[in-house]
């Protein structure tokens, strides 16, 4: 009885570990679309919405050292409750950037626009959602091949980002009105990049889950 228990506290926390996450994606697409659509009230509500995604993040801390404190787990389930607790924080982590990225759509109203750039965001934020969406996948299925995969993926946003950071760095020369909106823009490109360094982390989480190994990927 007790070990069916554990294991519906344990399917319990992994549930609300997903959850956390798809709300994180779900905020950085409407992150992503306040930006390039200068929609103010929009971004407002991603703000606001990251106080819920904070307080996932305590629960789930809160859930998983109760667990380790009452249940002392060991060996695989151990890791999996070690596995919520770190990652969640990667999860919050990326929240957190979400919500500077709707920060800036609202210091930015205005502003000249490069819009050239703003497309090229928009693409970007498209590519680093569907990271985020695939790493998430991958811990549900406890894919640690498909996590070396996705993983791979930060090469494609660092290149994508260094392109747009060009047309920026033009874009402010040609046009010394866009100055200050070429500073958000980078911003902008470095809180996408982290993002996508937290999904990164996720992934190698899922290998710790599976194979018990710490590794940088």
């Amino acid at each position: 009885m007790l070990r069916t228990q554990f294991e519906e506290d344990l399917n319990k926390l992994h549930n609300q570990f997903y959850s956390m996450g798809t709300q994180v994606s779900a905020q950085l697409n409407k992150a992503v679309r306040a930006f390039v659509s200068h929609d103010r009230d929009l971004a407002e509500q991603v703000i606001e919405g990251d106080h819920a995604i904070n307080d996932q993040e305590k629960s789930l801390e809160n859930q998983s050292l109760e667990m380790i404190a009452l249940q002392q787990p060991v060996s695989s389930d151990l890791r999996t409750i070690i596995t919520v607790l770190k990652a969640s924080s990667d999860l919050e982590r990326m929240g957190d950037h979400v919500a500077s990225i709707a920060k800036a759509t609202i210091s930015l109203k205005g502003e000249e626009r490069i819009h050239v750039v703003e497309e090229d965001i928009s693409l970007l934020g498209e590519k680093v959602k569907s990271i985020v969406d695939a790493s998430l996948n991958a811990y549900i299925q406890g894919n640690d091949k498909r996590a070396h995969e996705i993983a791979e993926q930060q090469y494609v946003i660092k290149s994508m980002s260094h392109e747009i950071q060009e047309k920026i760095l033009d874009g402010m020369k040609e046009n010394s009105e866009t100055v200050t909106t070429g500073k958000e823009y980078l911003l902008t490109l470095v809180y996408l990049e982290r993002i996508t360094g937290y999904a990164v982390n996720l992934c190698e989480w899922i290998v710790y889950l599976n194979s018990g190994n710490i590794i940088e990927l």
